[in-house]
């Protein structure tokens, strides 16, 4: 069987905690920034930690548990 392959734009937008969680970057950051106001442009600061759910999706996506 040929070895696992990992998800190339996956490893670019998900790092692994040392714990091994998932943390990415808040979606909706990017434009229309006009009409979003300051609170919720405040709360999508930083990186967030992947939901459970998720994180098995992204298992599967980096075998080797790259994205350090």
């Amino acid at each position: 069987m040929p070895k696992m392959k990992t998800h190339r734009g996956t490893k670019k937008r998900v790092k692994v905690t040392g714990t091994g969680k998932f943390v990415v970057k808040h979606s909706g950051t990017n434009h229309i920034m006009t009409k979003k106001s300051k609170k919720r442009k405040n709360k999508l600061r930083g990186d967030m930690v992947v939901e459970p759910g998720k994180a098995r999706k992204i298992k599967k996506l980096l075998p080797t548990g790259e994205g350090r």
